[in-house]
């Protein structure tokens, strides 16, 4: 249960809110101005994070980026592509059209803004621990993970203990 939420009686909250991209949140991103040839990541020296730019120009090796309405000249090797707003909160950052570090990074951060801690990368599930208690390790959520493959329900530790349970009984 989450700190907040003391649990008396009856059966287990619904999980779902911690462990689903809702409806209204994909709206949301897909909804974010995105330009696929001018949006890129360019590296924020101030505390060693990204920001979102739009490229104004190339010259040569240079970019000159636009970055909340400064523009800034940048290394071509340091600016990298934004993928498209429906690919934020993905649940596999093995399907996002870009993998470099700003664009991991920022499905990392959006996935725990909106409280959705696991993520998979490929073969590996990632957790980033939010140092709160969500109420997704309950009986009901370890049901909703058993008997399935891990593609068919959202990432969490269970899916890959499923995945192993199943591996040694086959």
């Amino acid at each position: 249960m989450p700190g907040h939420i003391k649990k008396t009686s009856g059966p287990d909250p619904d999980p779902s809110p911690w462990l689903c991209v809702s409806h209204e949140l994909k709206e949301k991103n897909k909804a974010k101005p995105y330009d696929a040839k001018k949006s890129v990541w360019v590296p924020n020296k101030a505390d060693g994070g990204y920001l979102e730019g739009l490229l104004v120009e190339r010259d040569g090796k240079k970019v000159k980026v636009n970055v909340a309405g400064e523009e800034k000249v940048y290394k071509e090797e340091q600016v990298c592509q934004v993928n498209p707003p429906k690919f934020d909160c993905s649940d596999d950052m093995a399907n996002l059209t870009y993998l470099g570090d700003a664009c991991v990074l920022w499905n990392s951060v959006v996935r725990y803004i909106n409280q959705l801690i696991y993520t998979y990368s490929g073969l590996f599930c990632i957790a980033i621990n939010p140092y709160k208690r969500f109420p997704i390790y309950t009986l009901r959520t370890m049901e909703l993970y058993g008997g399935k493959r891990r593609n068919e329900v959202p990432p969490h530790i269970f899916a890959i203990a499923e995945g192993a349970y199943q591996g040694m009984m086959n």
